[in-house]
């Protein structure tokens, strides 16, 4: 039996080149570009689009949203989420790779190439990764929590959070930092149908997110893990705690 010819080298070279510029393309195709966001409002992210595609009723599904100006926002509220959410924000490059260290317990200040401690210390806390994913994922930026709002989705995916990273690189590589804390607070989500701070305010508060108090502002900030599961209309003693915590935060770092 004669056996089928085994492909030339040239031709799976070229086949690895196109599947490696597909998965380039993949990671960098988003759409409108991150330059659009400098002067625009989303009209709608990929997870409002989400929750519109997965909502029982999407007939009934009616969702608040009123993005305002930073200048609109209280300074309370904008202090209580940097410190719960990204304490570093002002600091890094749109991936907090001290955060994502220390969440995988990586005990070492620096890491060097040609240091086999280093390489041993980095072993195992990559063996220790699974067990410390909660942590990890706690690690996650403002920024890289915007690219996942606009663009992406709630999946878990290792491939799904390497295009959250390189989109949170190029959100920082366009955008001032003021204004990627604008869009995030704009666009997050604070509780069923409910998306930004303004919102959120006016249905919990009955107030503009202009004039939120500290404790408010820290309750607001405490909802961001889960807010579907806990806010401060739903099981508001869940996050309790989370709040006391930040305005403890907020005391000893005033803004």
């Amino acid at each position: 039996m004669t056996r089928p010819p085994i492909p030339s080298s040239p031709r799976w070279r070229r086949v690895l080149g196109s599947l490696a510029a597909a998965f380039l393309l993949w990671l960098l195709a988003i759409w409108p570009p991150p330059s659009w966001y400098r002067t625009n409002f989303p009209r709608e992210t990929a997870f409002m689009a989400l929750r519109d595609r997965t909502a029982p009723d999407s007939t009934a599904w009616r969702p608040r949203y009123d993005p305002v100006p930073l200048a609109r926002m209280s300074s309370h509220l904008r202090h209580a989420v940097r410190l719960a959410e990204d304490r570093r924000f002002y600091e890094h490059w749109g991936v907090d790779f001290q955060a994502i260290r220390e969440a995988l317990g990586y005990r070492h200040e620096g890491f060097s190439w040609t240091s086999g401690a280093d390489y041993g210390e980095l072993w195992r806390a990559a063996r220790g990764a699974w067990s410390r994913r909660d942590q990890v994922r706690g690690a996650s930026t403002i920024t890289q929590q915007l690219a996942k709002n606009l663009y992406l989705s709630p999946s878990r995916n290792p491939f799904r959070k390497l295009k959250e990273a390189v989109t949170a690189f190029r959100l920082e590589a366009a955008l001032e930092k003021d204004r990627i804390l604008e869009l995030y607070l704009n666009v997050v989500e604070l509780g069923p149908d409910l998306w930004g701070v303004e919102a959120a305010s006016r249905r919990y508060y009955d107030r503009p997110a202009e004039a939120l108090t500290p404790s408010q502002a820290a309750w607001l900030a405490a909802t961001l893990p889960s807010p579907l599961a806990a806010n401060p209309k739903l099981r508001p003693g869940r996050i309790r705690w989370r709040q006391e915590i930040i305005l403890q935060w907020m005391r000893r770092e005033p803004y």
